[in-house]
């Protein structure tokens, strides 16, 4: 199969042609029909995650058709549409069983503890826990980009945020993440302020239903600005960068007994912001964690969307073919695009 390989961390990958993969017997081997272009997989290919090992296929957003079986899958079938989260997991574990497959003690992730979706072919583990079967008139594409970027924010804004309609939430970043959240946050009914340093991306973020936009660059304190435009502060704000500013901007913008929500990965020089804990205390703040989005809970993102509550394919920017794809992961901490780059030719 061809694939994208990095045999160095901060080198460029090169387009390869390399072993197809074979199923577990627990597991799969999907065709791989999309792929999404992460900042998670620039982090890996970066060298900030513990978990890859050289040589190495990243990809971790995809969705596609069935290719490959293993003997004990019992609920899959080969030629099924099917996409994944990015974190599987074991099935077996104590998280597993009270249903927290996201924080899996065992969890497998294509694109960082094995090769990933820029592929033709992509092995998944422990299908039967782990695999989503795509509602029937979902493009591909859409599907992919749902993979990380929008469950993350669906179980951000619905699970952790327990967001209502009514409440003020602010989303610092308006990337993948930020403009996935802001569309859940509308969509709840509640008061979203999104906060970038791109019009085009404020704009985008407005369309989105964003009630209000603030340009990072051109105000002094954002946090300020916030609790003004808000009347007190947000109830939930939602870090979707991954940055010391904008986690800390989150944290200083919520209102008395708001909830932080961390989102974006802050790794390397950027994974230990100085919170400001005596506002945590003083105001009784939470500061929760988000970490994708578990199989089973798909189904009430997949209601909303097919009945038009939410339109994830308005937040498909570029169309790129896999060769392309080299450049966008190389530049993806730089990127300007607005919406979610897309690997859609093999």
């Amino acid at each position: 199969m061809k694939a994208i390989v990095y045999e160095n961390f901060c080198t460029a990958p090169q387009l390869m042609t390399v072993p197809d993969p074979t199923p577990e017997a627990h597991g799969v081997v999907v065709q791989v029909k999309a792929t999404g272009v992460c900042r998670s997989d620039w982090h890996g290919w970066m060298g900030h995650d513990p978990d890859i090992h050289l040589p190495h296929v990243p990809g971790h957003e995809f969705a596609g058709v069935i290719a490959a079986v293993g003997k004990d899958v019992r609920r899959f079938r080969v030629g099924d549409r099917v996409t994944v989260p990015f974190v599987s997991g074991c099935g077996a574990c104590p998280e597993c069983y009270s249903g927290n497959h996201q924080v899996c003690g065992a969890q497998t992730q294509p694109g960082f503890t094995h090769w990933g979706s820029f592929a033709e072919l992509v092995a998944l583990h422990n299908a039967d826990v782990n695999l989503v079967t795509l509602p029937e008139h979902m493009d591909y594409a859409t599907a992919a980009s749902l993979g990380c970027r929008f469950v993350t924010s669906f179980r951000a804004v619905v699970d952790q945020g327990k967001v209502s309609a009514g409440q003020w939430v602010a989303v610092h970043g308006c990337g993948g993440v930020g403009l996935s959240a802001i569309m859940i946050a509308n969509a709840i009914g509640a008061n979203v302020i999104a906060v970038d340093i791109g019009e085009d991306k404020l704009a985008l973020a407005r369309s989105l239903g964003a009630v209000a936009t603030i340009n990072a660059s051109e105000v002094d304190n954002v946090a300020e600005a916030i609790r003004e435009i808000s009347r007190g502060g947000a109830h939930v704000s939602l870090d979707a960068l991954g940055h010391p500013v904008t986690c800390v901007n989150s944290i200083n913008s919520l209102r008395r007994l708001g909830k932080h929500i961390q989102v974006g990965l802050l790794l390397a020089e950027h994974a230990t912001p100085a919170i400001p804990m005596a506002r945590v205390i003083g105001h009784e703040l939470e500061i929760i964690g988000s970490h994708g989005m578990q199989a089973h809970r798909y189904d009430a993102m997949l209601a909303m969307i097919m009945s038009g509550k939410l339109q994830p394919e308005k937040l498909l920017g570029r169309t790129i073919t896999l060769a392309e794809s080299i450049e966008a992961l190389m530049t993806m901490d730089r990127a300007t695009t607005a919406g979610v780059t897309v690997v859609t030719a093999f």
